[in-house]
């Protein structure tokens, strides 16, 4: 099969995590028969600097005519001065829009071998119904294994605002239609209903208006879902639960705000944010959550990690998260799970040879087993691993 990929390599050290793994996703294409052809594209921090803007028109029509769509990072701090109209991460919101993605999906999960870069204590870890197997260097059983489903292409990112007063006062407007919620709430069920069958809506209900209707929303949809266990917690509690017991949780279903600060939030107690792979889906590529998925519709994926310009080309970069993003877009875009699956499966191998990069090194003085390497290094653990994968 033939696949056609939008590459965004973006700003800072995207460019360097996107290489690797545009040579992990050539060896899959090698291994099981498929050819991915790649569409190089500007959006972010250097689109600005060669156009004018950070989502050139062009970018966005040929991204409409590619399967899917694999993204690095935007942004920097030579940037930071520009209007909120014309910075980097404008492109992010409308290549979300433009592409009609409004779900984004974020897995968060205690590796074994990441243990100790998790900064959680084992009594912690031991907390809540998950209970996972015990890394080589502990043997406390549990862990967290969760997925937080965000909201991406409405409220306050995408609300009304404004500076009134004589630029003195200012305004953000956080806005959602029914529509909106409810075609989330059922991509979260659908994902819960092939996990543990738990679903936690986090809101901010006791103040909030919009946060009654997704509370209502819910609440009517559950009657649907009676074998799915659904609750309901305020924002802040979640963050707190998330370092006292994550693993309590297994679907986090949240608006656009709220879901970004509590997934980067997830995402540190995985080791360090270079770990976590997103997916971007709307419809059809959302519609199906098996373990043997079906070719759905286009998507973006993307680590949720930052640009980091200070360690941009500087072979110092995780580019796990970019490589497990690969894995999501072959998963849900493409419907080839066994091709995902092998490529989950030997970042594991690489983990397991020892090999960290700077961000997932032990930091419990544990870590006579490891071996620190960069960027390339880490990309070619992956490729090897993958070719020797019978």
């Amino acid at each position: 099969m033939n696949y056609s990929i939008a590459l965004v390599p973006g700003d800072g050290i995207g460019p360097d995590v996107v290489a690797q793994a545009t040579e992990v996703l050539d060896i899959v294409g090698d291994k099981f028969g498929h050819v991915f052809n790649y569409v190089e594209l500007e959006a972010g921090g250097c689109a600005i600097d060669h156009t004018g803007t950070p989502l050139p028109p062009e970018t966005l029509e040929a991204a409409k005519q590619c399967d899917a769509l694999l993204l690095g990072a935007v942004g920097g701090p030579q940037w930071e001065t520009l209007p909120g109209n014309l910075r980097p991460e404008r492109a992010l919101l409308d290549l979300r829009a433009g592409l009609g993605v409004y779900a984004n999906l974020r897995p968060a999960m205690l590796l074994p071998q990441l243990r100790f870069a998790c900064p959680l204590k084992d009594d912690v870890l031991a907390m809540g119904d998950y209970r996972g197997s015990p890394s080589d260097n502990s043997q406390v059983t549990g862990g967290f294994d969760l997925l937080i489903v965000r909201e991406l292409t409405g409220g306050i990112y995408f609300g009304k605002r404004g500076r009134s007063d004589g630029g003195n006062s200012a305004f953000d407007t956080e806005s959602y239609s029914q529509e909106e919620i409810e075609r989330v709430l059922r991509i979260a069920y659908a994902a819960a209903e092939v996990r543990r069958k738990k679903l936690c809506m986090v809101d901010k209900a006791n103040i909030l208006e919009s946060s009654r209707l997704w509370r209502e929303l819910t609440e009517a949809l559950s009657r649907e879902y009676p074998h799915i266990e659904t609750s309901f917690m305020y924002v802040d509690n979640c963050a707190m639960q998330l370092v006292r017991s994550p693993g309590r949780f297994d679907v986090i279903v949240t608006s656009n705000l709220f879901g970004d600060i509590l997934s980067d939030e997830a995402a540190a107690l995985t080791g360090s944010i270079g770990m976590l792979a997103s997916a971007s889906l709307g419809v059809p590529a959302s519609k199906g959550f098996s373990s043997s998925a079906q070719k759905g519709g286009r998507g973006i994926y993307e680590p949720i990690h930052g640009s980091a310009p200070d360690i941009a080309g500087r072979d110092i970069a995780n580019p796990l998260a970019t490589i497990l993003s690969a894995a999501l877009m072959l998963r849900y875009s493409f419907g080839l799970e066994k091709e995902a699956l092998a490529v989950e499966a030997a970042v594991n191998a690489a983990l397991d040879r020892g090999l960290r990069t700077a961000d997932i090194a032990d930091r419990r003085g544990n870590a006579g087993t490891e071996k620190i390497v960069g960027t390339r290094e880490m990309g070619k653990a992956v490729v090897s691993a993958l070719l020797s994968e019978e």
